[in-house]
């Protein structure tokens, strides 16, 4: 007759073999850091009336205010488009919120990247955090790099595949402190990435090439960054 290992092994194993059980499978996340530990203020990164501060980069999408938003709209035949802070940032807090109006269009957020003639004639490179509704959403690629670096591990975690809402607006937090990279989609974490091929860069919101002309939309608003001291 089949016993259980509690009954074989007693109550104080059953206790340790629970606890292995539910154990998390990072502790990391656990001792994670807070924007409101750290010190600074944040600062907003788009004012709701105009695109003072950000320049386009790469391609022919359209980027326009509308109604306190950040629209993007994707224009036939173009390659993917880059609306991007003047300024570079290294470590920090980052926190939007995002809508895409399209479930088929995939589309991002730049973090500490670049574009240098000497790199493919300027084309924009570096980390970018996924915007889909694919559940790939808030995992971390490198952009005209060297493609995804969370994991298919990493990626296979359902909770995380499941934290962006189609049709809605979504919440992210991305955290950026030396070779940590860390992000989080309405309070639950996604990305956990220990990177320190590039320091610093500008943020940029990125409007996917498509095929067609499908006129496909993005909105971002409630952009702020807390730099690190």
């Amino acid at each position: 007759m089949f016993k259980s290992p509690c009954k074989r092994m007693g109550a104080g194993f059953c206790s340790l073999l629970m606890a292995v059980v539910f154990l998390p499978m990072s502790t990391s996340w656990a001792d994670s850091p807070s924007p409101e530990d750290a010190p600074g203020e944040w600062v907003s990164l788009f004012n709701g009336k105009n695109l003072k501060g950000w320049k386009q980069i790469n391609g022919t999408a359209t980027y326009e205010v509308d109604n306190g938003t950040v629209l993007g709209t994707t224009v036939e035949k173009s390659p993917n488009s880059f609306l991007c802070t003047k300024k570079h940032y290294g470590n920090y807090w980052l926190e939007f919120e995002v809508k895409l109006e399209d479930d088929e269009l995939n589309s991002g957020v730049q973090i500490r990247s670049n574009s240098t003639e000497e790199y493919r004639k300027g084309r924009v490179h570096g980390y970018q955090v996924e915007i889909s509704t694919n559940g790939n959403a808030g995992f971390i690629y490198d952009e005209a790099r060297r493609g995804w670096l969370s994991t298919e591990e990493a990626r296979a975690n359902e909770v995380a595949r499941g934290a962006f809402k189609p049709s809605e607006w979504n919440h992210y937090r991305v955290y950026c402190n030396g070779d940590e990279i860390k992000t989080w989609i309405n309070g639950i974490p996604v990305a956990d990435l220990s990177d320190d091929m590039t320091a610093e860069g500008f943020i940029g919101l990125q409007v996917h090439g498509v095929k067609g002309d499908p006129h496909w939309q993005v909105r971002w608003r409630n952009i702020r960054i807390k730099e690190l001291q």
